[in-house]
């Protein structure tokens, strides 16, 4: 349409635990923007009880939430509606990540936001580097603790912008015992479990990686004026090359499939490669698959394909053969697969089957991916 305006941008705000100043420098940059005469409002800001960080909201305008009455609760939402109707140019939108109730339009924050930048608002935003989906696993093994709240790759990478706010870990652990981010009782718990030292280097570690190659896929140029920024892959039409590798996701019903399909996505983003994931079925429409393997398989391949990996189901008798004759036809340079677990629940994916896929797939590189998170780890 001729009167749709263009779309908005995105900047994310990217930290490694709460407590190093996302917030705050997200607000830093409102009331800057504000000062040089841009539209700011705040769409949802949570102030954990930070003064430092709630004065910086002085003067800017506030969108009221809206209520939702869940299960006889009053919860408050981010009133996506209400920022619309007033269309301004930039809105503050805190924890980017956040779960909305049931009852919303939509279940995630982050989908509020597209609506948002879809509407032309410019949008500022803050989430933490365990949050993203294909790091999933990498946090669990290095705090103990399974995130749920988690964004898929792709919605970073569509980000105009991606800043990461640092503090060392020696400073956000004495920010934490001078009580600045969070009270005595839930500092002292945070100590004992999140914050301690050594989990917070890891994070950081990972938080520093990450916007390293944000910065690099963007190929943002310093020497022209303002910062000029090309778009993804170095395409400034948006759409990205085939490069010369290619990556495959072989699915089973086993729960490692969940662990194997965030890490060949993640190789698949570093390479800038295209990514199938595929399950290999005697039937296309898995119905000889007992109800409990049938279900896991189709949860996977639609987690597949919510990180806009390409998902399918090969027909075949023959598991390897079919997986490496499809992986051949289609240029498949890389070949992701599980090495077997035991489950009793499940049909076996045998030993056997990871070894003629090695032997079959000579011609490419073939990963065989344990599942550290097999051992048990508090939730």
């Amino acid at each position: 349409m001729a009167d749709r305006p263009p779309p908005g941008k995105l900047k994310i705000y990217l930290g490694y635990a709460a407590g190093v100043g996302k917030t705050y420098q997200m607000l830093e940059e409102a009331q800057e923007l504000k000062r040089r005469g841009q539209d700011v409002v705040i769409g949802y800001f949570e102030p954990h009880g930070r003064l430092d960080t709630i004065a910086k909201t002085e003067g800017l305008e506030i969108i009221p939430r809206r209520k939702i009455n869940y299960r006889g609760t009053i919860f408050e939402e981010m009133d996506t509606g209400a920022i619309q109707h007033r269309q301004p140019q930039v809105c503050v939108v805190d924890e980017f990540p956040h779960t909305n109730v049931p009852g919303s339009e939509r279940t995630k924050r982050w989908q509020d936001v597209e609506v948002l930048i879809d509407a032309g608002i410019d949008v500022l935003t803050t989430m933490n580097i365990q949050h993203l989906e294909s790091l999933n696993d990498q946090v669990w093994h290095i705090t103990g603790v399974r995130v749920r709240e988690t964004i898929p790759d792709w919605v970073m990478q569509r980000a105009d912008q991606v800043v990461m706010v640092d503090l060392t870990p020696r400073a956000l652990l004495n920010r934490l015992a001078r009580g600045v981010v969070y009270p005595a009782d839930k500092a002292q718990k945070a100590l004992e479990h999140f914050f301690q030292e050594s989990t917070l280097v890891a994070l950081r570690e990972l938080a520093l990686r990450q916007t390293a190659y944000e910065v690099e896929i963007r190929q943002v140029d310093y020497d022209s004026p303002g910062f000029q920024e090309i778009a993804p892959n170095g395409n400034e039409s948006g759409e990205s090359p085939r490069g010369a590798d290619r990556i495959l996701i072989l699915v089973t019903a086993d729960p490692s499939s969940a662990m194997l399909i965030r890490r060949g996505k993640r190789v698949a983003d570093y390479l800038h490669a295209d990514c199938f994931a595929v399950a290999v079925g005697r039937d296309s429409d898995l119905k000889d698959l007992a109800l409990l393997e049938r279900e896991a398989l189709e949860r996977h391949l639609n987690f597949a394909r919510n990180l806009h990996i390409e998902a399918r189901v090969l027909q075949g008798h023959d598991v390897a053969g079919t997986l490496v004759e499809f992986a051949r036809l289609n240029g498949v340079t890389h070949l992701f697969v599980a090495r077997p677990t035991q489950n009793p629940k499940l049909k076996p994916f045998g030993r056997s089957v990871v070894q003629e896929v090695v032997r079959l797939a000579r011609d490419m590189q073939v990963i065989i991916v344990a599942d550290r998170g097999s051992r048990t780890h508090p939730q």
